[in-house]
């Protein structure tokens, strides 16, 4: 079905830009996770486990304000940099319409929490917590990622990624001492952020010769008008992805909502695993693209041979050494756990299924065909996982998953199909 993959030599292979772009991503998901893994423990000794839920909880409330932010870019700013990246004017007008434009956003979502705060009164045990959390917001709406994810230059960025995180840590070890310092924790994440995100700029402007300028209210209204559809397709996914948790509580006791949240965070780590191959071969993707369709195609199922080949291997992998990894994370054995892992392990390897549906949506900017993509797999997630979750308990939550990510595979080939039939064909080499 796959072309097969000519063999490359290792040195070859890594100094790729897409496998350098995939690893650098790695790096920076990696990175993140590690300082997560290390503040927690100092948080929890200096904060107290409460106000370490109170401060999670705002952050929480943050990164659903941050796809708001995000406003789609997160997608289209790639493929917009990799098709422009020998056009400077283009790529200072690019840069100047999303960073206005983000900002714009986070002022926005910032309004939005202050309102809910001050006139409803939302929030109560931890306003001041998430009050103090918005600079999170300012420094998700300057951070240039999606800039050097399209020009294939992500070293700079995953270096200045690492670095503030290991200020945060400095930061946590140096001030927080007591609960009421809780309120500073969020904020110190999101000041190292966004200092180090102006460093970046600033070596944007100076060293790679980009321009800034404020751009007319027309263009930035255009620029968010075209991605209200990206938006609206991040907020299914996030929905489709997140929301298992949420509807089991309706369901299970706090027990048994422990045991699957400790399988469910194992597996989300894993699924990060086919969004990095698409963020980090989208860019050479969409100019394989532009150069022709035979070019893109090629392309793109090479990779996808690969990945899928790798994804198997990751769940395969999972299952097998699931009561290890319970047992290492919670100390203790967890049966219950084990089984919902093992169940739940094969979700990397189906998310995989889909990588070159949502390239070739990307590549060709179908917003409208993500968007409808999105939502149906979004309701489906909803419907099944209610109705399996309430006769199965959560066994049934975790095969209403695992059926998600099967369905999103055939709705996007489908939607595919009936707009691009022939391409489509070729991509699954159907002949």
């Amino acid at each position: 079905m796959l072309d097969k993959v000519p063999g490359l030599p290792f040195r070859q292979i890594i100094k790729h830009k897409s496998i350098q772009n995939f690893i650098f991503l790695a790096v920076i998901q990696a990175s993140n996770i590690l300082i997560s893994l290390i503040s927690m423990p100092l948080l929890i000794s200096s904060i107290g486990v409460d106000q370490f839920g109170l401060v999670n909880l705002a952050l929480s409330v943050i990164m659903l304000g941050n796809i708001l932010v995000g406003f789609g870019y997160n997608l289209s700013g790639p493929r917009d940099v990799a098709i422009h990246h020998k056009d400077k004017v283009m790529l200072s007008h690019l840069v100047s319409n999303i960073i206005y434009s983000k900002v714009m956003m986070a002022a926005v979502a910032a309004l939005i929490i202050f309102i809910a705060i001050i006139g409803f009164d939302f929030f109560e045990e931890y306003q001041m917590i998430l009050a103090f959390s918005v600079l999170l917001l300012f420094s998700e709406a300057i951070m240039p990622l999606w800039f050097f994810q399209g020009l294939e230059k992500m070293k700079l960025i995953s270096i200045a990624n690492v670095f503030s995180k290991l200020l945060f840590l400095m930061g946590i070890v140096l001030f927080i001492h007591s609960p009421e310092a809780s309120i500073w924790v969020n904020f110190l994440l999101g000041g190292t952020a966004l200092s180090v995100n102006i460093l970046l700029l600033v070596y944007i402007h100076y060293e790679m010769e980009i321009l800034f300028y404020k751009p007319k209210f027309f263009q930035i209204y255009f620029s968010l008008k075209r991605n209200v559809l990206l938006l609206l397709s991040n907020f299914a996914t996030h929905i489709s992805i997140n929301s298992g948790l949420i509807i089991l509580s309706f369901f299970s006791a706090a027990e048994d909502l422990g045991m699957y949240s400790l399988a469910e965070r194992i597996v989300m780590i894993l699924r990060i695993f086919p969004s990095l191959i698409v963020q980090a071969i989208y860019p050479n993707a969409a100019r394989k693209h532009q150069e022709g369709i035979h070019s893109f195609i090629n392309f793109a199922r090479k990779i996808y041979g690969w990945s899928i080949l790798l994804g198997f291997v990751i769940s395969l992998v999972t299952y097998f050494i699931a009561p290890f990894i319970v047992f290492f994370l919670s100390k203790s054995d967890l049966p219950p756990a084990v089984m919902y892992l093992k169940i739940l392990s094969f979700i990397p390897f189906l998310a995989c299924l889909n990588i070159a549906n949502i390239l070739m949506l990307l590549v060709t900017d179908q917003k409208d065909l993500l968007f409808k993509s999105s939502w149906i797999t979004c309701l489906y997630m909803l419907g099944s996982s209610l109705i399996l979750t309430d006769k199965f308990g959560t066994v049934g939550l975790c095969y209403a998953l695992l059926s998600t990510e099967i369905i999103v595979f055939i709705i996007s080939t489908i939607i595919l199909y009936t707009k691009h039939s022939v391409i489509t064909f070729r991509l699954y080499n159907f002949k």
